[in-house]
């Protein structure tokens, strides 16, 4: 069943993603940082934005997603809402924002909720964290889940290694999900699980399945929007279809643009700023304001 007008026009809830779910329709989620983007991406009829930690290597520049801060999510989180009307738009919690204990997970979702304008918040990890989930979900904050390969404890993890591969990997994932489903998830990103596992994980569970390197059968799909650009400075990785090369294009405007101001082709005459009179009437009118 396709989506009728209205409800394209719809704001998005996570009741509206479960609906999405139940009539088997697939949910289209990318990242967004910063007002154009993220407004470009809304315009886009997309159902989820995420202002990911990804934006701390993305447009940053760090070597991982561990050093962004709370302060440094806030300010790309402020802009994407600004831009934001119709998708729900999630937040990750940046590591260490949540991990040391529940009261502290709660104090830093409410103020990305509350400062930052989350509709929801994204925090990685499963049956650990429980009663992180439950809490925030008692205090009017939905939350999106996260589990399989986790970047923010890439470290712990050995790099960045698919999950999922082995019956006993695969078992342990299916319950990580069924206990954030519990706990009140209204989602769960599956990110870097074989195929086969997260078809599983999504058959098992009542709430949608985004997926990030997790094979076609997910209820969604969520991809690093500079991956699909192609604005990015590292390998890519194997799932991150690209869509354009952003980065080339950007090279080339900018050095046509050099080219330009050299051989002075810019500014054209259109593009320059002149007087009604001729160059006279600049020296006359000064001329005037000086008596």
């Amino acid at each position: 069943m396709s989506a009728t007008p209205l409800e394209v026009l719809r704001k998005v809830t996570p009741p509206l993603l479960l609906a999405k779910k139940s009539r088997c329709e697939k949910i289209v989620c990318l990242t967004a940082n910063d007002y154009p983007l993220a407004r470009v991406l809304d315009e886009a009829d997309l159902d989820l934005l995420l202002v990911g930690d990804s934006l701390g290597m993305t447009r940053l520049g760090y070597d991982s997603t561990l050093p962004i801060t709370i302060p440094e999510m806030l300010i790309h989180l402020k802009a994407a809402r600004r831009a934001v009307t119709r998708a729900l738009l999630v937040v990750d919690m940046p590591f260490g924002s949540y991990q040391v204990d529940v009261k502290t997970a709660l104090e830093n979702a409410l103020v990305l909720a509350k400062e930052g304008g989350a509709e929801a918040v994204k925090l990685e990890g499963g049956r650990a964290y429980v009663r992180h989930i439950e809490r925030i979900v008692s205090a009017g904050i939905p939350v999106l889940g996260h589990i399989g390969l986790l970047p923010q404890s890439v470290r712990v993890m050995g790099g960045y290694r698919v999950q999922g591969k082995t019956s006993e990997s695969a078992e342990a994932l299916l319950r990580d999900a069924l206990s954030l489903q519990r706990a009140g998830a209204f989602a769960v990103v599956l990110e870097g699980i074989a195929a086969e596992a997260a078809r599983e994980i999504t058959e098992a569970l009542e709430i949608p399945t985004i997926g990030i390197g997790a094979g076609v059968h997910c209820d969604g799909q969520i991809l690093v929007t500079e991956d699909l650009l192609g604005l990015v400075f590292s390998r890519k990785p194997r799932f991150a279809r690209q869509y354009l090369n952003l980065t080339q294009i950007i090279s080339n405007a900018v050095r046509q643009f050099k080219e330009d101001c050299v051989s002075e082709s810019f500014p054209s005459q259109d593009e320059s700023y002149h007087t009604s009179n001729g160059a006279d009437s600049v020296t006359t009118v000064k001329h005037h304001e000086d008596r």
